[in-house]
């Protein structure tokens, strides 16, 4: 399989990936395509498929940074396929040569069917795919990448999780809304906002978080600012920090600049330069 063949548009999310803090190389090649599941019975629990892959032969290695969302993600690259849950911080990986990376993003809440255990256990950290599905999982990698082009690897996730089809389970429609809610209400931004939409009190909403998404909704809360903070830095908006940071539900622009370095790795004003500078 050629590594850099055209991808089809169909399929795609209607909007653009948030949390990659360099969308694009100065040098060398990086692509980053997304497709929505085909079949109706998993639309309710996948999110999409995704698949990077990049041409650095001959440059220097990239760091590739990312602030993840609250999805669990199943990964294939390099032969394996792992289960990835919830990470915490700022994921950077190095990219170098040639080679690409197949995944499947799981809706919030739409993992634990599979798993069928808290989703909170896996929390900054992976799975050998056979430890949720068994042996059945173990040539799950190959099937993928076997595939001519990103359709086909699409294709065999598919077909794998149509065989591991778990009962309906009405709560992962209730979690997806929820957060659904979180990340495109900017009013929502405290943890009694959720109670109020969702009708639980704040342990069961707790309980609910860790079970399906595997972190707690104060967390998502500011996750989901965050990248909208990053995607309007992105976007070349003139922005005043105190105003966004009252607009994310932030108490002042001190607090917002503190999460945002922790996070990021660097200040607003700094990362909007280092975008500028390439």
């Amino acid at each position: 399989m050629n590594p850099l063949a055209p991808l089809p548009p169909q399929g795609q999310p209607p909007t653009k990936p948030r949390g990659i803090l360099r969308p694009t190389f100065s040098q060398g090649h990086f692509e980053h395509h997304r497709q929505l599941p085909t079949s109706t019975a998993l639309a309710g629990l996948v999110e999409h498929y995704w698949h990077v892959r990049w041409d650095l032969r001959g440059l220097p290695a990239q760091a590739q940074a990312t602030l993840p969302h609250p999805n669990v993600h199943l990964v294939v690259e390099q032969g394996q396929a792992r289960i990835h849950g919830v990470h915490h911080g700022r994921f950077v990986r190095e990219l170098a040569g040639l080679d690409q990376v197949f995944g499947i993003k799981f809706k919030a809440g739409g993992f634990y069917p599979f798993f069928r255990q808290p989703v909170s256990v896996l929390l900054n950290q992976s799975l050998d795919v056979t430890a949720c599905f068994g042996l059945a999982g173990a040539d799950l990698a190959a099937q993928v990448v076997a595939g001519a082009g990103f359709e086909a690897m699409c294709a065999a996730a598919e077909a794998f999780l149509l065989r591991h089809l778990p009962a309906a389970d009405a709560q992962v429609a209730r979690v997806s809304s929820l957060l659904a809610r979180i990340a495109q209400e900017t009013d929502i931004v405290s943890v009694d906002d959720v109670q109020a939409i969702s009708g639980l009190n704040k342990r069961g909403l707790q309980r609910l978080f860790q079970k399906y998404v595997g972190v707690g909704p104060k967390w998502v809360i500011q996750r989901y600012r965050l990248h909208e903070a990053i995607a309007q830095v992105q976007a070349g908006k003139a922005l005043s920090w105190t105003a966004l940071a009252l607009e994310l539900g932030y108490f002042d622009q001190a607090h917002f600049v503190r999460d945002f370095r922790q996070l990021v790795g660097m200040a607003p004003g700094e990362y909007e330069k280092s975008l500028s500078l390439g």
